[in-house]
């Protein structure tokens, strides 16, 4: 039949396409939500379209406090994860050195491990040491928790660059800082960015590690759920669409400068 003939053909797309589907789901609900007008205090039924919330997306108490905690966690726990993570994954892949194999595979073991777990093994650490539970506490156990993957990310692409570039700048009289900053830093850039973006994501989005090690700080996660024991607010969904539509437009922007790159280089 026809229509068989067509679903066999595009099978891997029509399979691509529901798995998109079934990922952005959650976030169209989300999404539509942030429109509703609830009469109780759980945003669960649709009731009645309203802007209430996108005009006044700080109007729960410690909302927008939360979400500038997390914002800032986020980006120096991203800063520090992708300093140390960057230098991590050159030593590994540029020298050789004793317990090398054992550190490549001890990098995998908070990727590997299960949060709850790391996130003990974090509190443990604090209390022994006698250090008071709140915002540096976070911090330390967010860029040790992201170090593996900023680690792995700059890993890959380091292994895949070829060393024959940088050995023609030293042939052109370049010297070492001259030939990292003009050469091996701008091929390494795109794996720098991923593990930074993956870190970002990661640090702000940390539920588990955040919450046995936050002492009375409450970030934006912490805050969610602390809200939905007592009735979810709209602004919540607010926040979670912005950020969604922030996100797609920056994977945009992303394509749109790597077709121009792509363009550009052909002509």
């Amino acid at each position: 039949m026809p229509v068989l003939r067509w679903i066999r053909r595009n099978l891997i797309v029509i399979a691509g396409l529901l798995t998109l589907a079934y990922m952005i789901l959650p976030n169209i609900v989300v999404m539509v939500f942030s429109f509703n007008k609830p009469k109780g205090r759980f945003n669960y039924a649709w009731q009645q379209f309203s802007l209430d919330a996108w005009e006044d997306p700080c109007g729960v108490a410690d909302l927008c406090g939360s979400l500038s905690l997390s914002l800032q966690i986020a980006f120096w726990a991203t800063l520090g994860a992708t300093a140390l993570g960057t230098m991590i994954a050159f030593a590994l892949v540029r020298y050789r050195f004793r317990a090398r194999g054992a550190i490549n595979s001890l990098i995998f073991l908070p990727m590997a491990m299960p949060e709850v777990v790391m996130a003990a093994s974090l509190l443990t650490l604090f209390l022994n040491m006698g250090a008071e539970l709140g915002f540096w506490t976070v911090l330390i156990a967010h860029i040790m928790f992201c170090l593996s993957f900023v680690v792995t990310a700059v890993k890959a692409r380091v292994m895949s660059m070829d060393p024959r570039l940088e050995e023609a700048a030293r042939d052109l009289y370049a010297g070492p800082v001259q030939t990292f900053v003009r050469v091996t830093l701008p091929i390494a850039a795109p794996g720098i960015a991923a593990g930074a973006l993956l870190a970002f994501a990661l640090s702000f989005d940390d539920f588990i590690i955040t919450n046995f090690n936050a002492g009375s700080t409450v970030t934006f996660p912490m805050f969610v759920w602390g809200s939905a024991q007592r009735g979810t607010p709209v602004q919540i969904n607010v926040i979670g669409t912005a950020m969604f539509v922030i996100a797609v437009l920056m994977v945009l922007v992303g394509q749109l400068i790597a077709s121009r790159r792509k363009s550009n280089a052909r002509n």
